[in-house]
Formats: structure tokens, sequence, C-alpha cells
């Protein structure tokens, strides 16, 4: 049965972050609030935890699974940057927005794109992910949780607790979510791509999104 940690959205106990992160450590996957819905995660160099991950999602290798990350800083030591991606990921972080990058060599292989080298990679505004990610010293390897054969993300944990299979290690429960997942922006090639337009508004970075994307 799934272990289900009742936090605080804004104040999250201490004594349950440290545990959360021990079970990420342990190899755990988890499903854990963002600033859009909720997410799965897993420690990034658990090779069976990233595939559990990847079941439960019901994704192939194919599908760009995200590093959450501290803050720009960090993010710029998992991807490459240029000062026009740059600009951009300035004004979407932290914030609802997944961006899509080539991985610099700090990221295992296996995890990126297998013909782009790719992967994606964001910064979440949310008190739990932080105080998170602040415990465990590094990022969380990510994926919006959709369950396999849907297109709605989660975000009502009571949802999350009927629908997941025992796989899941761990439900940071910290109340109802924003109903949508990230907006994601590809910034791999000479403009940026919107890709999917989400929670997070493509306006405040610059982009426009297409008439039919709502």
């Amino acid at each position: 049965m799934t272990q289900r940690f009742y936090l605080h959205p804004d104040n999250p106990q201490p004594r349950l972050i440290r545990q959360a992160a021990q079970l990420l450590r342990d190899g755990a996957v988890i499903a854990y609030p963002t600033d859009s819905s909720y997410a799965l995660g897993c420690h990034l160099g658990d090779a069976d935890a990233v595939k559990r991950l990847r079941q439960l999602r019901g994704v192939d290798d194919k599908h760009h699974l995200t590093l959450v990350c501290a803050d720009l800083s960090e993010l710029g030591k998992y991807a490459r940057v240029d000062n026009r991606a740059f600009r951009i990921l300035k004004q979407g972080t932290p914030g609802p927005y997944t961006f899509v990058l080539e991985g610099t060599r700090e990221v295992p292989k296996r995890l990126l794109h297998p013909k782009r080298a790719t992967l994606g990679l964001r910064v979440p505004d949310h008190p739990v992910v932080q105080a998170l990610l602040t415990e465990l010293g590094e990022p969380i390897l990510s994926a919006t949780l959709i369950p396999p054969g849907e297109t709605d993300a989660l975000s009502d944990p009571e949802l999350i607790a009927e629908q997941m299979p025992a796989a899941l290690g761990l439900l940071l429960d910290a109340g109802q979510s924003p109903a949508l997942a990230t907006t994601v922006v590809d910034l791999t090639g000479d403009e940026p791509v919107l890709v999917r337009v989400g929670t997070g508004d493509p306006a405040r970075l610059g982009l426009t999104a297409p008439s039919n994307a709502f």
C-alpha cells in the first residue's frame, strides 16, 4: 500500500520532508504537488526507479522526463543554455513551465531523449517541492502525473490515491493543485517553440499561444 504524508501546502513539516527525501534516495517513486498538477518523481541516479516511473506514467524512453531543479543556477548545471534561452528561463523560473533543452554531461545518457540528447527542465514555485529539493540536495527526475491511457493530469490527491498502483511508494498530499500540467517550451532551435499550453501563461515568456491551444 502506498504511504501517504499529509503536508501543509505553505509550511511543510520538516520531519515529513526528511522522510520523503530519504525514500527518494532509497529508490521510491513518489507523487508530489507542484505549481501545476501533481508529478511523479524519483532519484535521477536510480535506474530501477526510473523504469518504474516510466511504467507508472505509461511512457517509453522517447518521452521527455523532466529534471525538477531548485533554481536557475542548478538548472544551468544540467542543460546547455545560451543567452537567448537564459532570458526566457529567467522570465519563467520559478513557475509552471517546462523547458526542453540539450543536456550536459552531468545528465546520465539513459535519461536523455535517444535521438536528440535533450530533456525537460523546470523550477517549480511551490513550498513543498522547494523544501524537498533543499533537503535532497539535487534535482528530482519527474514526469507529469497522467495515468497510462489518459490525457488529463491528476491534481486531486484523493484521485491519485484511488487510481495509482502500489508501485507508487509515497503520496505527498498537500491538497488540490492546479488542474493543468505545465506549459512546455522547446528551446533547442533558433526560435522557442510552444509545445504545450498548460498552467503557465505563454505571454510571461514573450510567446503567443495559437488560437486553438485552449
